[in-house]
């Protein structure tokens, strides 16, 4: 697949940063809204931001349901920390009435490497289709904190779980589409081949 068209969840948070990213990869990129967007795409990534306020938009635009009917068909995702979380199946410390979509067969929990003056940027070991390094930037990051079966560990940081992927699901804790590395999202277009 030459040119895949990716969606890009766009109810909140980095939006931009990983449609640029998809983009120099040579990847249509597609804003997600509404549920009718999710049916003409070879991928789709949910991006970082307010796990809660992700949550709660996806029930308010009808897109919970299609979104797991969707990743349970199949779909190849990427989530990146709030998107880890959103795809999770359990939640440590959800806020108050958050739910996730529970596709990813991992527990989570929120803010585990600090507030937002502990952001930090580290060099991780890969694991991924290449064994490589990944430069990657956490802020306000979860950590996993439970694996099921079938649940591969893609990356560590400070001995934590920090990457993870399941089938065609791949969940990841910090943000590359900050820091330039284009390493995960190249595994994700080749996981649409």
């Amino acid at each position: 697949m030459s040119n895949p068209t990716v969606g890009v969840l766009a109810l909140q948070g980095g939006v931009a940063e990983h449609v640029r990213m998809l983009g120099q990869l040579g990847a249509q990129t597609v804003l997600v809204r509404r549920p009718e967007e999710l049916k003409r795409l070879d991928a789709l990534v949910l991006p970082g931001g307010e796990s809660s306020t992700i949550d709660r938009l996806t029930r308010i635009f009808g897109l919970r349901e299609p979104l797991i009917e969707t990743i349970r068909g199949g779909l190849p995702v990427l989530g990146t920390c709030a998107g880890l979380i959103m795809l999770s199946s359990h939640i440590d410390d959800p806020a108050p009435g958050q739910q996730s979509l529970s596709v990813l067969d991992v527990g989570v929990s929120r803010n585990a490497f600090g507030s937002q003056v502990a952001s930090t940027e580290a060099t991780l070991d890969w694991m991924g289709s290449a064994s490589r390094s990944v430069r990657a930037a956490f802020i306000r990051a979860p950590i996993v904190t439970a694996l099921g079966e079938g649940v591969r560990t893609l990356a560590r940081h400070e001995d934590q779980v920090v990457a993870v992927r399941q089938g065609n699901i791949l969940g990841i804790s910090f943000h590359p589409e900050l820091t330039g590395d284009s390493t995960v999202h190249e595994d994700l277009l080749e996981i649409t081949l």
